[in-house]
């Protein structure tokens, strides 16, 4: 992989939060159905960087912009066919990884 140095990384991950709080309408289970992660993933990872510092609840407010509890009660509940779409996104990151190892 092509090393990005932290400047550069930290700027573009700031631009990926900005991105994500803004469009409020691309739900978490889309994300997951098309990409295999979402803003909770991302907020998980953040929290685990962080070795600490932030617990899960902080970093997701960092990630949405607002307290999670907050975002979740303005999102739609998730269709069948949203929920397949994820299961099977998971699904594939599962065998990604285990191909990886």
């Amino acid at each position: 992989m092509t090393e990005i140095d932290d400047k550069t990384a930290a700027e573009a991950f700031r631009r990926l939060l900005s991105h994500l709080q803004m469009r409020t309408d691309a739900q978490n289970v889309d994300l997951m159905g098309l990409a295999g992660f979402c803003r909770n993933c991302l907020a998980d990872w953040v929290s685990e960087a962080s070795d600490g510092v932030l617990d899960r609840d902080t970093a997701r407010q960092a990630v949405y912009g607002m307290p999670y509890d907050a975002w979740k009660a303005d999102q739609p509940g998730a269709t069948a066919e949203q929920l397949a779409k994820m299961d099977a996104s998971l699904a594939l990151n599962e065998s990604l990884r285990r191909q990886a190892d």
